[in-house]
């Protein structure tokens, strides 16, 4: 699984960056984590506002950080 966090480097994309490792790793996923600051690849997922998961290349949340409820089920769903 690729999971791309898209933000710019902010305490916000920063600390989901770091819980959706985290999460992914006591789930024992097989992943691939990315930490996207690239404006122009955001805006060319149709992000507006960050941050944002990206999961196989589809947006799956953004705008906030996802409690972990939110956050297992996009990770279990891949």
């Amino acid at each position: 699984m690729k999971i791309e966090i898209l933000g710019s480097g902010c305490k916000k994309c920063n600390t989901l960056a770091d819980l959706v490792k985290t999460r992914a790793q006591e789930l024992e996923l097989a992943f691939e984590l990315e930490h996207v600051t690239d404006m122009e690849k955001i805006l060319d997922y149709g992000v507006m506002r960050t941050p944002a998961i990206v999961i196989d290349g589809e947006v799956k949340h953004s705008g906030s950080l996802p409690g972990q409820a939110e956050l297992d089920a996009l990770l279990n769903q891949g």
